[in-house]
């Protein structure tokens, strides 16, 4: 019986620990050739000296398993680099099925604290290093689609985040970039939907080295014994599905997943209509139409997202 990925090849960026390495192993154990990239820096604010060690480590243990995989060190932020990346993936395995964007760093404050460089740098990683491998990606496969004069095998798998679905007050940068790549994900699924590709974005909850203050002291101490609900393991299968032939209908989707639980999320509706009974509104009007409809909300309250994907500890 053939594996699911058998024959397909795959990058995963930021592979080198926490969710992109157990990614990068999924995709391994279901068939895939793996470029495991990582850029190596130890501090989850992307301090420290780059080192080929945790992508090495990775490849290592998925050729240990049986299967292929080859490390890259490069920066996805970097445009020449991220090239380099795809290239590398073709080169070696002879084209491109999969890219897992996973990479990013942390450089939490509050939003009247934050510097230009802690905004600048992670929106270079999360967004712009999105944007990087899923241009040379989808360029690949445009061109592939052409030679082959029809639709060809591509999938992508975004990471988005809850931090942009219900706010995260000392993240403003953190949930900007990922708001963005929402956005690019969507645009991506539309535009490259005709060449038989899907982009699809998560929103893992997962305790790694860049969440694990987070968690700690909220409520979500890892249990005693058994499977931690936070543990990494629990999003690996979904990107795994996400990468398969299985998953051809799935384009444009935001999914949340952890702990045993996938939600898919819809996009925005509309919760409610106002017209103006002129040509346009006025200040008057509209504080007789939009202020009773949030009287009843307390003050300071955001959208109710956070309520409904069960982020709040009740």
């Amino acid at each position: 019986m053939s594996l699911p990925l058998e024959g397909r090849s795959a990058v995963v960026t930021g592979a080198g620990r926490g969710l992109g390495r157990v990614e990068a192993l999924e995709l391994a154990r279901l068939g895939a050739a793996v470029v495991v990239n990582d850029y190596g820096q130890p501090g989850r604010d992307g301090s420290g000296t780059a080192s080929a060690g945790p992508a090495e480590d990775v490849a290592a243990e998925i050729r240990a398993a049986g299967g292929r995989a080859l490390a890259h060190t490069g920066d996805v932020a970097d445009f020449e680099q991220a090239r380099a990346l795809v290239e590398s993936a073709v080169r070696e395995f002879g084209k491109l099925d999969i890219l897992v964007n996973n990479a990013g760093i942390l450089r939490d404050r509050m939003v009247f604290s934050m510097s230009e460089a802690e905004w600048d740098s992670v929106i270079r990683v999360h967004l712009k290093g999105h944007f990087n491998m899923t241009h040379f990606a989808a360029a690949h496969w445009r061109e592939q689609s052409k030679a082959a004069g029809g639709p060809v095998y591509g999938r992508i798998v975004n990471t988005s985040s809850e931090a942009f679905l219900a706010g995260s007050a000392g993240q403003p940068n953190y949930a900007a970039a990922k708001g963005g790549i929402v956005g690019l994900t969507t645009s991506t699924a539309l535009a490259l939907a005709k060449y038989g590709v899907t982009a699809n974005a998560i929103c893992p909850r997962a305790r790694t080295r860049m969440t694990e203050d987070v968690f700690a002291g909220a409520g979500f101490e890892p249990p005693a014994e058994g499977l931690d609900p936070l543990a990494p393991e629990h999003v690996a299968p979904l990107v795994g599905y996400l990468a398969s032939p299985a998953a051809e209908r799935i384009n444009g989707q935001m999914l949340v997943v952890h702990g045993g639980m996938v939600a898919i999320v819809e996009r925005p509706r509309v919760q409610a209509k106002f017209d103006s009974k002129q040509d346009t509104f006025t200040y008057d009007e509209l504080d007789a139409l939009l202020t009773p409809h949030y009287a009843d909300r307390p003050k300071g309250e955001t959208f109710a997202a956070a309520e409904v994907l069960g982020l709040r500890r009740r």
